[in-house]
């Protein structure tokens, strides 16, 4: 599960999912970046970022691109259709694990994962919406790193 949703997120997580997934925009998709343990902000300076743009743009950094690093993108075949859990009075999003190939120590310690929602395929940065971040510290030592997604998936709606 999320240690937070981004305050942009807030209600919105499972409808962008559900675009995603049913391709509506066409070429949307859900992004997984890294952030860097360097300069790290805090998650209550964090979740007031309306975009990956104003994620990285404090001190907070993206893990730097190589090195094995590089983001995720997910399109609609990678996800499950969304299907409410009645019986729990609850909405549970899941995403596959995923796996970063031979990652060198070169490209520093990581602190977190942020998923994000990404409009279209020419979308930039400024124009993709952060929606959870989750705690992920690990120093990368030349070999593949896995986060491996809970059981119960990477968010959950539940009434207030």
């Amino acid at each position: 599960m999320a240690d937070f949703t981004f305050n942009v997120a807030l209600g919105r997580v499972a409808e962008l999912y559900h675009r995603v997934k049913n391709g509506d925009p066409a070429g949307s998709t859900l992004v997984i970046a890294a952030l860097s343990t360097a300069g790290l902000e805090t998650d209550a300076v964090l979740r007031d970022k309306d975009t990956l743009t104003d994620v990285v743009a404090g001190a907070t950094n993206e893990v730097p691109v190589g090195n094995g690093y590089a983001r995720k993108t997910l399109v609609a075949a990678d996800l499950n259709v969304v299907a409410p859990d009645d019986a729990n009075d609850r909405l549970d999003l899941d995403i596959p694990d995923q796996t970063w190939t031979s990652v060198l120590t070169a490209s520093g310690g990581w602190s977190k994962l942020v998923i994000c929602y990404k409009p279209s395929s020419g979308s930039t940065d400024a124009q993709i919406a952060p929606l959870t971040c989750h705690d992920f510290a690990i120093t990368p030592d030349g070999t593949d790193i896995v986060a491996q997604i809970a059981a119960t998936g990477f968010f959950r709606a539940t009434p207030v």
